[in-house]
Parts: structure tokens; C-alpha cells; sequence
């Protein structure tokens, strides 16, 4: 593998990481692939430090409330030492559903990948990606086999 093969793979991986990190509420695991300057800017445009996401990260996924959730249409580039991890989540809240694109911004630090910033947008319904996109799947917080 090249140099840049390895890098989306292991970006590849890191993403699938971060999502399965959510669903099982895995903050201690979250933290190990985290900048210490870690922000994220939320649905919103509300910011949270490193400290305040995680703490959020340790309770945020209830399969009681989110039934379904899967993250698709991947797409991943690297610049250097700074990649861009790009998709989407499909999710189900209370019977609703909706989607958020998000764009984690990673940096090499030594010969690890750390993200350094998350930043969520809502999807109008008009622009989500097709199920054929779909990357990794859960079900009432288990994953499902694709």
C-alpha cells in the first residue's frame, strides 16, 4: 500500500470509529482520537470544547430514543498532514427522521491522526444521499451486518 492508501485507510477506519464510539456512548475510547484543541460546532453553530463534548459523548446515544442511525456517502481527503473526513448520518428520533452531514477536520500528529475539529449541518430531505452510500448501519444500537 502507498503511503496515501494507508492514510484513507486508516482515516477510514478512525471515521467508523468515531460513529461506533457514539452509538455505544464510548467517551474514554472517543478521547484517545481526540486533539487536545478539539472543538465541535454543532447543528446549531453552538461550540463545545473537548471537555464539554465528551461529557455530552458519554450519555448522548439513547437506543430508547434513536432507532435507527447510519453513516453514508464517505468521502475522505487528505492534504499533507490535515484530512478532511467527510459524510452523512441518517438517524430516527422519536419516529422522526433526519439527516446531518458533518465534516471531521483531522490532523497527523507524530504518526497518529487526531481530529481536531467536528461541525455538524442539518440536510434538507432533498439533498440526502442514497441508501446505496450507506457505510455502517445500527439498529436499536447494534450494528447491523452490510
Amino acid at each position: 500500500m502507498s503511503p496515501h492508501e494507508t492514510d484513507l485507510a486508516t482515516l477510514r477506519a478512525l471515521n467508523a470509529r468515531f460513529i461506533h464510539n457514539f452509538v455505544t456512548n464510548d467517551a474514554a475510547g472517543h478521547s484517545t482520537i481526540l486533539h487536545p484543541d478539539f472543538i465541535e460546532i454543532g447543528t446549531t453553530g453552538a461550540r463545545q470544547d473537548r471537555a464539554a463534548y465528551l461529557l455530552e459523548w458519554a450519555s448522548a446515544f439513547d437506543p430508547a430514543v434513536i432507532t435507527y442511525w447510519d453513516m453514508r456517502d464517505e468521502n475522505i481527503a487528505v492534504y499533507g498532514d490535515v484530512a478532511l473526513v467527510r459524510a452523512a448520518t441518517k438517524w430516527v428520533r422519536h419516529g422522526v427522521t433526519g439527516m446531518t452531514c458533518y465534516t471531521d477536520t483531522y490532523l497527523r500528529v507524530g504518526a497518529q491522526w487526531l481530529c481536531v475539529q467536528a461541525q455538524l449541518t442539518p440536510v434538507a430531505e432533498k439533498n440526502y444521499p442514497p441508501d446505496r452510500t450507506i457505510v455502517c448501519e445500527y439498529h436499536d444500537g447494534v450494528q447491523v451486518a452490510r
